[in-house]
């Protein structure tokens, strides 16, 4: 189960990591240079060792740890437009105890919501190990000045947040200005300072190809990020094993090269056990037991929680209970 040990980082140099790859960051051509260095990624052979992975199957004393592990792991999350204080306070609280008749269920690791309403999502949560989340940096397109953004930011950190998921620029990455792309991150983890961990949404739909995935994957770890993660749930295209593959072997790497661990978010589309499953053994396959803890892997979801649930009781009564036992949210 979830340690919540201290996070690996990188000394900083006013507001800029330090690393063994800080060098590559020196200046627009030199990022340019390493990420196109980065080695090509052979689509069809990720595709198909993800599809692999897959189709592992697990006993079951291991399917209800992978439960339990999975719920640990979930970011309960709502952006919506008609979000409302009720909503998030219901929210919350099915976060800290998702089955209230079962209380060995255990608590999610976080509640997302927007920057305006953290303060609720923190009361919600008080006294518990849930985390709160917030989406920021004008989420989920991205589109708005550096100033606006980082008021964003300090709007969710001042009002509580323990987590920022922001967005990077994917116009910029898009059209090549990596340097902008970059200190807009550096920006926003500065802000954040102590008070928050930072994730970096890439929107892999976005994104095209699976090479750009890999050096947004990089790029934000360069720029500090705590997590890389997919997307931001409002595409058509969100979290895939394939891609949620590739960024699991860019973090592997990066603390190879770098010492510095840094945690993976796959997003949206996640949506039953059998799907959570897949992604769990990806982790397991690919970089191994220190990343299989709440610190270091996340899911954002809404309706997963749901499943998780409901297989959980079907493990523990052998039958699946009725349409009420789950919320709705």
């Amino acid at each position: 189960m979830p340690t919540n040990a201290p996070s690996p980082t990188a000394e900083r140099v006013g507001g800029t990591p330090t690393h063994a790859l800080q060098d590559v960051t020196a200046s627009d051509s030199t990022l340019r240079r390493f990420l196109h260095g980065l080695p090509g990624v052979d689509a069809v052979g990720l595709e198909a060792r993800a599809a692999s992975l897959g189709t592992r199957s697990i006993k079951t004393t291991a399917k209800a740890y992978a439960i339990d592990l999975a719920i640990s792991m979930v970011d309960l999350t709502t952006l919506e437009g008609a979000d409302t204080p009720g909503k998030v306070r219901a929210l919350g609280a099915k976060a800290v105890h998702p089955d209230p008749t079962d209380r060995t269920t255990p608590a999610t690791a976080a509640v997302c919501v927007y920057p305006d309403m953290v303060a609720t999502a923190k009361a919600a949560v008080a006294g518990s190990s849930v985390k709160v989340a917030s989406v920021a940096t004008a989420f989920p397109a991205g589109r708005a000045p550096i100033a606006v953004k980082l008021a964003d930011v300090r709007e969710a950190i001042d009002a509580g947040a323990d987590e920022i998921d922001m967005v990077i620029d994917r116009g910029a990455f898009l059209a090549g200005h990596y340097a902008k792309v970059y200190e807009e991150i550096v920006a926003v983890k500065e802000t954040c300072g102590t008070s928050a961990r930072l994730k970096v949404i890439f929107e892999t739909g976005e994104l095209s190809t699976y090479d750009n995935i890999r050096r947004a994957s990089w790029l934000g770890m360069l720029a500090g990020a705590d997590f890389i993660k997919t997307s931001t749930g409002k595409v058509a295209v969100n979290a895939t094993p394939a891609n949620t593959l590739l960024m699991l072997e860019a973090v592997r790497d990066f603390r190879a090269q770098t010492g510095v661990q840094v945690g993976v978010k796959p997003a949206g589309g996640i949506r039953t056990t059998k799907d959570a499953v897949k992604f769990l053994v990806l982790v397991n396959e690919t970089v191994g037991e220190d990343w299989l803890d709440n610190h270091w892997f996340r899911f954002g979801a809404s309706s997963l929680l749901n499943d998780l649930l409901m297989q959980r009781q079907k493990l523990a009564t052998g039958r699946y209970s009725g349409p009420d036992y789950v919320t709705v949210d």
